[in-house]
């Protein structure tokens, strides 16, 4: 006897099985330096759109070479970080809690963002006693804002790669 059946259900549990087994968890990272820069596009030069402390929360968007779209938690803004302010790992601050015995200063928390902490740089001053480190202190007190980084580059005749300060 020959058997006939729909096309139909068999159909309609593929596609529910699919559904139920795409629907990948959202990827959340945290901002592992002091300040990160939240860009309209994915590049050193573009327009900065929001900036973020450390150890906020983002949403992962999507990726674009070393770039992650994100949505920072509960800034509303969405743009790009690159993926060296990133961490996969969740940075808890809580103040009065026991996270805040062991807290950071704020100079610590640049260094280690940076892979430095007091312990390292103290080694590599006392191997390093000729090197005047003020100016190293002072470089990272500098901001330039991107409106005078622009003018350099337009005076320069120098244009971004990928069209960077839109």
């Amino acid at each position: 006897m020959k058997m006939h059946f729909s096309a139909l259900p068999v159909f309609l549990l593929v596609l529910l099985v699919a559904s139920t087994t795409t629907g990948d968890a959202t990827k959340m990272m945290s901002v592992q330096v002091k300040q990160g820069e939240v860009r309209a596009t994915p590049y050193f030069l573009g327009k900065i759109v929001a900036t973020l402390s450390y150890g906020d929360r983002v949403e992962i968007l999507g990726s674009k070479d070393s770039w992650f779209r994100v949505s920072p938690q509960g800034k509303g803004a969405t743009g790009w970080m690159h993926a060296s302010a990133l961490s996969e790992k969740r940075i808890v601050l809580k103040a009065g809690g026991k996270d805040a015995q062991v807290a950071a200063s704020g100079g610590e928390l640049a260094l280690a963002g940076k892979g430095f902490n007091a312990d390292v740089e103290a080694e590599f001053k006392a191997r390093n006693r000729n090197i005047d480190f003020s100016w190293v202190d002072r470089m990272q007190t500098m901001k330039v804002p991107p409106d005078r980084i622009a003018a350099f580059l337009q005076e320069g005749g120098l244009v971004p790669a990928q069209g960077g300060g839109k």
